[in-house]
């Protein structure tokens, strides 16, 4: 039995109605993917405010690995609602703050001391990270990653590599920040991934050596998995080098597991892929299966490093938050969702790459466990990114009940994040329409000797 079921044209008529108070009341800036208003979730699926039922392969952003709704998270959530919603930790303190904070600490790679502090979002904790390794090595200077991703605020925003969306017109940004390449396999200009690798480690080391110096350098961030820069995996090689780099000159290396973390890539962590340990972690999203909650973990030196009332916030580590983290982490280890998450992975990348061999518009499948993505190109050869070819397959694929994102500097890039209770019924009949959409937009396929480009779309 399918899971889409769509009773009237996207959008129906109450959500064109909400669509048209929205338009009135909320800002153009906050951008939209889909045209439909939510009105309940479970597990892979949402049922809009007309009744039509989707497949949810976008999930927030990648916020509910374990499930819309999973029923043992909402139990433990209302359990906490019923003690308290609030009481702000600087001023009286509770235990689920303390718990959340030891279970991380365990969590984590890294058998060291370690420290937890708890905020409400993913900028926020990397904002929070910054300020800790300045405080700790007493360095100015921070190094991000082209396609990186680290969120909206002062410092975030100023590490975030794209300026058309994220950046355009809100300088001046912050100072001391210093990007270098990250290693993009696909669009690489060098013939091995050995190569690529070698090659941006060497400009990393050239850039703190010639144009920053060394003790200057206070922290390194990047993302496992790059998000919104197109889900391009970083070898763990590179990993490794830009770990032993910051062993090197004294660096605090910060690794953003805020979209990887808590199962999506098969693994607890991605770092666990590279069998790197950072020195700070950041985390967020799945940690909380959609409540507000963030987190940096990492060196209990580092985390000390500030001063009494030098971190926290009013909402950082709210209990409702920390009994929901609490349960997500109890049912990722208990129920198999690592093991999910590499089987589903599996599944997704293999027709994936079997659109690369028969779609000219699929340049590139790529993906780490359950984080994966298809690349849409103009031209096989000059990898043209195809961000409006990307976003006519998206619309289509809404249109027939399945919910995806963009990512990329061009929009070229579909991403796959369905929640990993999706069944393989579920999963089949959602790239079902993805592959109907891809063969409809793209304006050729391959033969089976994947030679000779032959007319086709609609």
């Amino acid at each position: 039995m399918n899971s889409i079921n769509l009773r009237t044209g996207i959008p129906g008529p109450r959500s064109l109605a909400l669509l048209a108070r929205r338009q009135a009341a909320v800002p153009r800036g906050v951008s939209n993917v889909t045209p439909v208003f939510a009105a309940r979730t479970e597990g892979a699926t949402l049922t809009d405010v007309d009744g039509n039922v989707f497949l949810d392969f976008a999930a927030g952003i990648g916020v509910l690995n374990v499930g819309a709704n999973h029923p043992e998270v909402v139990a433990a959530v209302h359990a906490q609602v019923d003690n308290y919603l609030h009481t702000c930790f600087h001023v009286t303190m509770y235990e689920p703050y303390v718990q959340l904070a030891e279970a991380l600490n365990r969590l984590t790679p890294g058998d060291f001391p370690k420290k937890t502090v708890l905020f409400n979002s993913g900028a926020e904790a990397v904002e929070n990270a910054v300020k800790l390794a300045r405080r700790h090595t007493g360095r100015p200077t921070v190094l991000s990653f082209t396609h990186g991703y680290h969120g909206r605020t002062l410092m975030a925003m100023s590490l975030t590599a794209r300026v058309s969306t994220y950046k355009y017109g809100f300088g001046p940004f912050a100072p001391e920040v210093f990007r270098v390449p990250a290693c993009d396999p696909f669009r690489s200009p060098h013939a091995s991934p050995g190569e690529a690798v070698r090659a941006a480690l060497a400009e990393v080391r050239r850039t703190i050596a010639e144009e920053i110096g060394a003790d200057k350098v206070a922290a390194m961030i990047i993302e496992p998995v790059q998000g919104e820069g197109g889900f391009i995996v970083q070898p763990p090689e590179f990993l490794v080098g830009l770990r032993a780099l910051c062993d090197e000159y004294g660096i605090v290396f910060i690794l953003d597991e805020i979209q990887t973390g808590f199962g999506r890539t098969g693994r607890m962590f991605a770092a666990e892929h590279a069998g790197i340990v950072p020195d700070l972690m950041l985390m967020a999203k799945s940690m909380s299966d959609g409540l507000p909650l963030s987190a940096v973990t990492g060196r209990a030196e580092i985390l000390d490093a500030a001063q009494v009332g030098g971190l926290g916030g009013t909402f950082g580590g709210n209990p409702v938050a920390c009994a929901a983290a609490l349960r997500v982490i109890e049912v990722i280890r208990r129920d198999g969702f690592l093991e999910r998450a590499r089987t589903v992975g599996d599944r997704v990348l293999a027709r994936f790459r079997g659109w690369v061999a028969r779609y000219a518009l699929v340049g590139d499948a790529r993906g780490l466990g359950a984080m994966c993505a298809i690349e849409f190109v103009q031209d096989r050869a000059t990898k043209e990114p195809a961000g409006p070819a990307a976003a006519e397959v998206l619309r289509r694929c809404y249109e027939h009940g399945v919910l995806l994102m963009k990512a990329g500097h061009h929009d070229s890039v579909i991403r796959f994040l369905a929640p990993l209770v999706v069944t393989d019924v579920q999963l089949d009949e959602g790239l079902e329409v993805m592959e109907d959409a891809i063969g409809a937009v793209s304006p050729a396929t391959f033969d089976a000797a994947g030679t000779r480009p032959s007319a086709s779309g609609g």
